[in-house]
């Protein structure tokens, strides 16, 4: 008779965007679905950056998921000690979405062919729930509200009735996106991160808060605008002019603006949902979470209304394949496969589609 397993591990993949993560965690394997404490094993990350002033293509960051997939997946199974995959773990985890839909599919086709290989059961994951779940872990946050930041995605969710719930999300672009883009319009490099080098910048700056547009529409934030007014003062710095009070405007000040503004709007809603909700904890995640200023203010709100927040860093922030791998392993002990069949992708998969069975 085979020894009995004293944990579940599973290995998750996640190319959503230009980060391609693989990682191997694990579950006790006599905790009750959902329950289990998640141990990461390994968290193995390869970047795609392009120039300055640049945007990552969709097929360009796909090519370099397809190259370097197989020296990141050996190099998660190494650091976890994992010797037989197909002995060794339970399923292979991949997201299904929402991302781009090239670098999605490169990374989907790699995870089915492991699986495949392995003889494993294939399960797919929305990239939202496995930023939550791995949030929740690794903070010990119970019932949060959480507000989902990152360069694709801006909600504000809470847990209701096995769903997460989307109180107010971004009706236009991200505000990862809008960070972002504005990096672009300053030629900010994109090693390590376009929105990384937007916050040393702020950092910097503080003199002046330049004017910029405000857009709360209820629950819901706009950031089109912001970027269109920040792109207009970016070009009257170029040319020399000052500010209506005369003061000279310099990029630190330009980012400092408009983090600040766009900060501002997200703790706006994020309060009005936990007041809706009763709730006293916010959990912050995705890659825009990992910035301090954001961390700061929403800790100051949260605080004033006896409450705390929980954030983690750029670990678990950005985007990786051990929350694709935890949320996986927890649908997987719920009873939840992906047929080979149903093993594609998509760039639109909402957050409030997926059933968490493995809550109360």
């Amino acid at each position: 008779m085979a020894p009995l397993k004293k944990r579940r591990l599973a290995l998750g993949c996640e190319g959503s965007a230009n980060k391609l993560g693989i990682g191997v965690i694990a579950h006790p394997a006599d905790g009750q679905p959902g329950s289990a404490a998640a141990v990461v094993l390994s968290n193995v990350r390869d970047t795609f950056n392009s120039p300055p002033g640049t945007g990552f293509l969709p097929k360009d960051t796909a090519a370099h998921h397809r190259a370097f997939f197989v020296r990141v997946a050996l190099a998660a199974l190494r650091d976890a000690g994992v010797r037989d995959p197909a002995a060794e773990l339970e399923c292979v985890a991949y997201t299904k979405g929402p991302g781009m839909g090239a670098p999605l599919t490169a990374v989907a086709v790699a995870a089915r062919t492991l699986a495949l290989l392995w003889g494993l059961p294939l399960v797919g994951v929305n990239h939202c729930v496995g930023h939550i779940e791995m949030g929740r872990s690794i903070t010990g946050a119970d019932n949060p509200v959480v507000l989902y930041v990152s360069g694709g995605n801006t909600q504000v969710i809470a847990y209701a009735e096995q769903r997460y719930r989307i109180f107010g999300e971004a009706l236009d672009i991200a505000v990862g996106n809008c960070l972002d883009r504005f990096a672009r319009t300053l030629e900010i490099s994109n090693d390590p991160a376009p929105g990384y080098n937007i916050e040393q910048l702020a950092k910097r700056g503080g003199r002046v808060l330049l004017d910029l547009p405000y857009a709360v529409k209820g629950m819901d934030c706009s950031f089109s605008g912001i970027l269109t007014s920040a792109d207009e003062l970016a070009a009257q710095m170029r040319a020399g002019n000052k500010t209506k009070d005369g003061d000279d405007i310099t990029p630190e000040d330009l980012c400092f603006s408009l983090q600040e503004t766009v900060f501002a709007m997200l703790v706006e809603i994020t309060e009005r949902a936990m007041a809706h909700v009763g709730s006293t904890q916010v959990l912050i995640v995705g890659g825009v979470g990992c910035n301090e200023r954001l961390q700061e203010m929403m800790a100051a709100m949260a605080a004033e209304r006896g409450g705390s927040i929980y954030a983690t860093d750029e670990r678990f922030c950005i985007d990786n394949g051990i929350m694709i791998a935890h949320a996986g392993l927890l649908a997987y002990e719920t009873g939840f496969q992906t047929p080979l069949e149903d093993s594609t992708c998509t760039q639109r998969f909402r957050t409030d589609e997926v059933h968490v069975k493995w809550r109360d």
